[in-house]
């Protein structure tokens, strides 16, 4: 296949790395940045540029891009997509993009398709892109009524060769539910957390803890913004129910309430055991 990608930061970048490094497709790709054009054709994630004379002959383009840029990308471009070409945006939320880009895909005749691959860095950009980043990871696609089976065959095909370990189905809808809990708010609480002045003073006092929950307050602050935004209803439901929870062991501290205090900790830990995981 020829596979066009738009975007080639730490997602769309290793998208081109691990297609060049596992298969033998060939990759068009770009970039606003000229330095990362630069050192994608030199290391070989990428075989040229992509432009708007070989966009055509694109089987699939995908767009590693924020929200609104994707949508922006695909209203410019979409009379150049071949009707036979497979579309699919590898942005962290989908009721936004979906909406936009699904009736331009029906208008225009080509397939389209939300994904989201569920894997990722602290640090953004083509430097940290690597050939393995999506290996045993699961890639989200949001198929609706205009999907048939061909297409997901082929995307089934696709992204297994590149690593993934499954492929989960999804409506937009729960797609935004699900992905509000289990990466947003871990990233609005990393942020918060780290925002405390004991957090100048920790030098030697710090361990896996500290660590963990301040990994991902190394964040892009442009692209989150977008994403919280794009997501704010579901968002702002899971942060009030993260408060909810603090306010309980808050009361308990305050009151110094050993019952209440052992209480919530068990209980945690019972729901972390049913939830499975890490």
């Amino acid at each position: 296949m020829n596979v066009g990608i738009i975007g080639l930061g730490l997602i769309g970048g290793s998208m081109a790395k691990s297609i060049k490094a596992r298969t033998g497709h060939t990759v068009w790709g770009i970039d606003l940045d000229h330095e990362t054009m630069t050192m994608a054709r030199m290391c070989g994630a990428i075989d040229a540029p992509l432009t708007d004379e070989n966009l055509p002959q694109c089987d699939l383009v995908m767009i590693a891009l924020r929200p609104q840029a994707i949508i922006d990308w695909v209203t410019a471009h979409a009379d150049k997509l071949s009707q036979g070409a497979i579309l699919v945006d590898l942005c962290g939320v989908k009721r936004t993009v979906v909406n936009a880009l699904a009736p331009i895909a029906e208008a225009r005749g080509f397939s389209y398709i939300g994904g989201h691959p569920m894997a990722g860095k602290e640090r953004g950009g083509f430097v940290n892109a690597t050939d393995d980043l999506y290996a045993g990871a699961s890639m989200i696609l949001t198929p609706d009524d205009r999907t048939d089976l061909p297409l997901l065959e082929t995307l089934k095909a696709f992204f297994l060769d590149l690593g993934f370990a499954t492929l989960t189905f999804s409506t937009p809808e729960e797609h935004d539910r699900i992905i509000a809990y289990t990466s947003q708010l871990a990233h609005i609480t990393s942020s918060s957390y780290i925002k405390s002045p004991e957090a100048q003073r920790r030098r030697g006092f710090s361990a896996g803890s500290f660590q963990d929950m301040t990994r991902v307050a190394r964040l892009d602050e442009d692209m989150w913004t977008e994403l919280f935004l794009d997501d704010a209803d579901y968002l702002t439901d899971e942060v009030e129910e993260l408060v909810s929870h603090l306010n309980e062991y808050l009361d308990a501290l305050k009151r110094r309430d050993a019952e209440k205090l052992h209480a919530l900790l068990k209980d945690g830990r019972e729901k972390k055991a049913s939830a499975g995981g890490n």
